[in-house]
Formats: structure tokens, C-alpha cells, sequence
């Protein structure tokens, strides 16, 4: 530390925190990053005054009962009062902001203090000043900033990167150099978990006959949410939710939290996860059962070591109950009576949040049966089912070729091309997790009894390898078979996947496989025909057109920050790789899709309301509903395709919505979008998507993006 200013950009207890002036002439400024645990106890002092010719100390940063943040003046409680703060302080002159101090984020605070005002900032605004008629100075010689009563005070919490100046400095955008990290859970990644009516993710475990795969996706991110892309490795254990003890081996001495890698179990203490952009990925399996632990609950813990052991690098899963087999009713499969005004709603108040289901429904022991002439789909979001009346009562397969896009009727001799190291397509998906259905696990329904065991073509057995297969080898054994089979062996492999599975966006998958290779591979020829990398800014206006051919958006083209989202999913810089066009394509080609779609064409191609701005992170997102001094109203929501699904991945393509819940946190639902057609690939006469979102009573304005670059 020089002799001007005092410096760190270490972490570091608030317990242990000081800031030291002492050559202190009434003027002095300082920032800070804080972190405070959800322990903490209100009121609470975060920074005591200290003088070295007085013998008691005064609050200096405080933050009352109704968690506000209060600044004092230098000296002027001690005049009047003992070191008890809890009277006469609220009395005297004093910056008070009107802002709710969260538990468990990073805040940047800054103060800038001199004879005749202090003023406040919090992440880099000036949020509260106030004039002092008088100074109380007395020209102390020493001033010392610290957390004097430790956790005995109930306030717990970590300073990151803080800064004292001797003098008045303009402290505005410190907060935008090196913000602390965070690790999080991606939940809107989580799949093969069951939400029970509890909330409690029941995951099936146990013997190796039994135990089935899980995975979900690990962020760290700074404080601004942006992603940070660090290659350090995620460790992942098993523990008791109660003690945060580690869970024992099984009486077969085996590891109680395992990873899969390549077909091959491991503890997951030998396997541990790299991030790739920020995000670590998980392909999990759990071998001990909650019955064999006195029916004690688990948690998955999540830490890197390298960056440090602080529970804000640490994150936990939602408390886990390990099941030997699955039950026979799923909270998210449950149908319940609709009126024929259910078309008009998406019921996400009913259906979003686990704690929203009538307990009637779940304690009624059976699922309603529906009419054999109605047809069951989803309108929306996860685990929302409606019955509606079909116009036929077939149940032909329904087809998810772009609406308007005139499909080449030639095949090409080879598939997409591979690249040499065999990679997944999926730029965030490095895991290979199957992830039937990460958000919409509400798709699933019980295999029909009438279908005809007939012979295609296409084996029962790759059928069923596919089902059983990660993303990896779905992408490899769809390349191989779209090199010769024809439309209706295609056709049928996803009737016969979508069936077994009991997943139909697996099937949807199918169905775009053989355009997607035959035009991925014509428009790679085309920009590269000697197989070179390209550089992007070439490459970039050949991908727009192709985009917009097959969104059918003529009067909307890319924008710069779209262009930037898909530079950074294709993972390249100034140039374009064959294996960087890949992961782009498999992301842009079913987004494209989508758009395509009468029901998304029309928000897509809208000037005012703008309903999508583009291409945008689940970061981005998030941080758009935040505002300077916290979440923005509640029911302000946005519409963007995860970044994070890339095909063959079911969720490829969808539309999540990220809104602000009435508990003033953040919620992410995904949209299907497949069963607003009828069974003759006809769609079914509904609102229109913007006018049945706004009528959701957690959804009531539009949101707009904040760019984070």
C-alpha cells in the first residue's frame, strides 16, 4: 500500500477488514465490494469508526432494520452518545438510501467524506448525499474504518477489491475493475430430476442396474452476471443437507456421487469439470439412497479449490431425496380439468412454481382421465398440460419443417462434416447428457399400447442406442444416418424415439437432422470450398442470409449483437473454423426454425413492442431485470433463445422466458413449441403468443435488453 491510497483485490472476512488514514485532515474516500451471508442479522453495524485519541468507537456504515443503508458522520455521535448505536444516531445528520441491502450478492459501496458533506454511491451511482452545517472533526490526526464487534454482531459477510484514498476522489467506476466472482447452478440446464410437490429434486439412485444419469450445468460469473472464462476445474460431493457432513460410501465401498465420462463410472473427487466460457458441465450419478441414511436429504456441493474455499465460490443444489426406482406419479405430468377457456391462458401461476400446485391434485392419489377424442399438448411453459379437442383423432406424427423455407429436394453424398477431434457440437453442452427434457419435463407421457411392431430399416437397436445415447453420439449417429436413409426412415426414427423415450422434442431433433446437415454442408462449401478457415466478417454475411432464408424474416436482419452471441457460440475470433461454423450452425439452424413458426414470425419481425431484440445470454437477461438499485416490478419478463442448446439437444431452438416472480426473484420457463399444432400438422386456433403471455398473471410488461459488453 502506498502512502496515498490503500489497495486489495484479495478477498477477505469483513471481521478482518480495516482501512487505515493516518494522516486523516476531515477528507477521505474509499469503495468496496461486500458480501453478506444470509446469516446476517438486522440492524447491523458494517463499519465502526475507531480514533486513536478517543476510547470509544461510533458506527460509521450502518444498515437498520429494514435493511436501508445509513452513513454517518465523522465523529459527530460522540459527542452525544456512547458506542451503543441503536439511539441518539438516528437523530443526528445522516445519508439514508433507500435501497433494500440483499443477503448473499456482491454490492459496491462507495463514500466519499469531507467536513461539509458525505455522500454515498452503490454500484457506481450516486444514490444519497447529505451538507453537514458543522464540522466535529476537533483535527483528529487518526481515522480507522473497521468491523470492530466480528461475528459476535450477527453480521457475517466478505470485501472484495477495496480502495481508500486519502482525499475526495472520484470513485464512480471503480466498481468496474475486477468485480468479484460468484458460482451458481444454471437450473434452467438441470434435467432427468424430478421436482417433487416438497421441492425437493427426487433423483433416481442406488445400484448400478438402477441409478440413472442427471446433469446440469455450473456457472461463474462476476458480479455483473457476464460469464467468466476461467479454466479452472469444478469439484462436485454428496452431502447431508442438514450438516453439510459428507455422505458415506455405500456398503459396496463405492462413492456416493459418481461421474459418468465416456460410459465409465468415477467418484466424482477423480473427475472433476473444466470451465469452457464460464460454464462447467455435469453428467451425475448417486449411488447411496436417502433409505439407507435414515431417510436423511442430500445436496450436491460445488467448489473450486484453486479460487478459494468461500461459500460464495461454493454452490449448493436444492435438497435431493436419492429413490431407489421412480415414482408411478410425477408433479409434472399431472393433468388436470380445464375448462375450454383454458386455450385462452397458460396457467403459469397454476404451474411455474412448485409451491403453486393445489394440494388436492397431488394428494388425490390418481391422474384424471381425459376423453379418448381430446388431444393432449402443451401451450407454454414446463410442466403446464392442457386437453383440447383435436380436429381428427389421428395421431400422426407432426412435422417441424420451417413453415416457409423451400427445402432443397436433392441429397448431399456425405453428411455435415465432423471435426477431427470428435467434439460435441454443443458449445455448452460438453457433458453428453442425454437431458431429455431439462425445462419441459411436462412433455413425457406414458408409451401407447396400439403401435404396429414392424421391421424398418433402421434397427431396434440403433433406435434404442439413440434413446440410451449422450448429445455426442446423437450428433454422430444422425450424421451417419442422414448420409443415406430416405425422409421416411427419418420419419419414422423419430416416431419410434420420441415413443420409447417419451420425449417428442427428441423426435423433432430427428426430424430437422437431414436439412440441417444438407444445408449446413452446402453453405460451408460455399464460403470455404477448399475447407480453410474464413475470416468471420466475410462469413458472417453468407450466415445472415441463409438465417433469414430460412426464418423467413426478410425485413429483419442480424444485428452487430447478434452477430457477437453467435461469434462467441462458433467460439472464434477474426476467423471461422470448420469446427466453429459447426457448433454455430447446430444452434442458429433450429432458432431458425422456430422463427419460422407463424405463432414466433410475427414477435420476431416487430419494430414496436420490440418482443425479441435478438440473440441474447441468459446473463444478459438477468441483468436487463435488474436495475441500479435492484430487481425491476414484478411481471416484467423478456423472451430469448438459450445460448446453452444446441442441436441435438430437445431444448434446441425453444424460447425460455426470464421474468421477475412476485418474490422478486428471477424465474426462467421454457416455451414449447410444438404442440400448438394439431395432428395433421394444422395450427390449432389460439391467441396469438404475446397476447396469452400478458395474460398470465405473473407476466404484465415487457421488458427491455441492457447490453453487457
Amino acid at each position: 500500500m502506498g502512502s496515498d491510497a490503500m489497495r486489495s483485490k484479495e478477498y477477505c472476512a469483513l471481521k478482518d477488514f480495516e482501512l487505515n488514514f493516518n494522516q486523516y485532515d476531515g477528507n477521505f474516500s474509499f469503495c468496496f465490494w461486500i458480501y453478506l451471508m444470509n446469516s446476517t442479522t438486522f440492524p447491523a453495524i458494517i463499519l465502526h469508526q475507531i480514533h486513536s485519541d478517543i476510547s470509544e468507537s461510533g458506527p460509521f456504515l450502518v444498515i437498520n432494520d429494514n435493511k436501508r443503508i445509513n452513513v454517518l458522520p465523522v465523529l459527530y455521535l460522540h459527542q452525544e452518545a456512547p458506542v451503543t448505536w441503536t439511539g441518539p444516531w438516528t437523530e443526528v445528520p445522516h445519508v439514508t438510501v433507500d435501497f433494500e441491502f440483499p443477503l448473499e450478492k456482491w454490492v459496491h459501496v462507495g463514500c466519499e467524506v469531507c467536513p461539509d458533506y458525505i455522500r454515498l454511491q452503490i454500484n457506481g451511482d450516486i444514490v444519497g448525499e447529505k451538507s453537514l452545517s458543522e464540522s466535529n472533526s476537533r483535527n483528529l490526526k487518526e481515522l480507522h474504518l473497521a468491523n470492530r464487534c466480528g461475528d459476535i454482531s450477527g453480521v457475517q459477510g466478505y470485501v472484495h477489491n477495496y480502495e481508500g484514498f486519502h482525499t475526495v476522489s472520484s470513485i464512480k467506476d471503480h466498481h468496474l475493475k475486477d468485480p468479484p466472482l460468484k458460482l451458481s447452478i444454471d437450473e434452467s440446464s438441470v434435467s432427468e430430476v424430478e421436482v417433487e410437490s416438497d421441492g425437493v429434486w427426487g433423483i433416481v439412485g442406488g445400484k448400478a442396474s438402477c441409478r440413472r444419469n442427471f446433469s446440469l450445468d455450473v456457472v461463474l460469473s462476476d458480479a455483473f452476471g457476464q460469464p467468466v472464462d476461467k479454466g479452472d476445474e469444478v469439484f462436485a460431493s454428496l452431502v447431508y443437507a442438514d450438516t453439510g457432513a459428507p455422505v458415506e460410501k455405500t456398503s459396496d465401498d463405492e462413492a456416493p456421487l459418481l461421474c459418468s465420462c465416456d460410459g465409465i463410472e468415477f467418484s466424482s473427487s477423480e473427475r472433476p469439470s473444466k470451465f469452457l466460457l464460464g460454464r462447467a458441465s455435469f453428467k451425475l450419478r448417486i449411488s447411496q439412497l436417502s433409505s439407507k441414511c435414515d431417510n436423511r436429504l442430500f445436496l450436491i456441493r460445488f467448489c473450486v479449490p484453486k479460487l478459494g474455499n468461500y461459500p460464495f465460490l461454493q454452490t449448493n443444489t436444492r435438497p435431493i431425496r436419492c429413490i431407489s426406482r421412480s415414482r408411478n406419479t410425477k408433479l409434472s405430468t399431472l393433468v388436470w380439468k380445464k375448462s375450454t377457456y383454458a386455450l385462452q391462458r397458460l396457467n403459469l401461476s397454476q404451474s411455474s412454481a412448485i409451491g403453486d400446485v393445489s394440494l388436492e391434485h397431488v394428494n388425490s392419489g390418481h391422474v384424471e382421465k381425459t376423453n379418448p377424442l381430446m388431444k393432449r399438448f402443451r401451450v407454454g411453459f414446463d410442466k403446464i398440460s392442457v386437453s383440447v379437442k383435436a380436429d381428427t383423432p389421428t395421431s400422426k406424427q407432426s412435422g417441424v419443417e420451417c413453415n416457409s423455407h423451400v427445402w432443397p429436394a436433392n441429397q448431399v453424398d456425405k453428411g455435415f462434416p465432423t471435426s477431427l477431434d470428435g467434439r460435441s457440437l454443443n458449445v455448452e453442452e460438453s457433458d453428453d447428457a442425454p437431458s431429455e427434457s431439462s425445462e419441459s419435463i411436462g412433455e413425457r407421457s406414458p408409451p401407447s399400447n396400439s403401435m404396429e411392431c414392424r421391421r424398418y430399416p433402421i434397427s431396434d437397436m440403433t433406435i434404442f442406442k439413440y434413446c440410451l445415447a449422450g448429445l455426442a453420439e446423437r450428433s454422430q449417429m444422425l450424421k451417419e444416418i442422414a448420409t443415406s436413409a430416405s425422409d421416411k426412415e427419418i420419419s419414422e426414427l423419430a416416431h419410434h424415439v420420441s415413443h420409447y423415450s417419451g420425449c417428442s422434442h427428441l423426435g423433432n431433433q430427428i426430424l430437422i437432422a437431414k436439412r440441417l446437415i444438407e444445408d449446413g454442408t452446402n453453405l460451408w462449401l460455399a464460403m470455404s470450398p477448399s475447407n480453410h478457415p474464413v475470416p468471420w466478417e466475410s462469413a458472417a454475411y453468407e450466415i445472415e442470409e441463409q438465417f433469414m432464408k430460412i426464418a423467413s424474416c426478410g425485413s429483419r436482419s442480424l444485428s452487430h449483437q447478434d452477430f457477437e452471441i453467435l461469434r462467441r457460440i462458433a467460439g472464434c475470433q477474426e476467423y471461422l473454423t470448420q469446427e466453429n461454423f459447426e457448433k454455430l450452425w447446430c444452434w442458429l439452424y433450429p432458432v431458425a426454425c422456430v422463427i419460422s413458426r407463424d405463432w414466433i414470425n410475427p414477435i420476431w419481425d416487430s419494430i414496436s413492442p420490440k418482443w425479441i431484440e435478438g440473440f441474447i445470454t441468459k446473463e444478459e437477461a438477468e441483468a436487463s431485470l435488474q436495475g441500479p438499485t435492484g430487481f425491476q416490478e414484478p411481471g416484467t419478463f423478456i423472451l430469448r433463445f438459450p445460448t446453452s442448446r444446441s442441436w441435438p439437444h430437445p431444448d434446441a431452438g425453444s424460447l425460455i422466458v426470464t421474468y421477475v416472480g412476485n418474490d422478486y426473484k428471477l424465474r426462467h420457463r421454457l416455451i414449447s413449441t410444438d404442440h400448438l399444432y394439431g395432428s395433421d400438422n394444422q395450427r390449432i386456433d389460439v391467441k396469438p403468443l404475446q397476447d396469452m403471455l400478458l395474460a398470465e398473471p405473473e407476466l404484465s410488461r415487457l421488458g427491455r435488453i441492457m447490453r453487457i459488453y
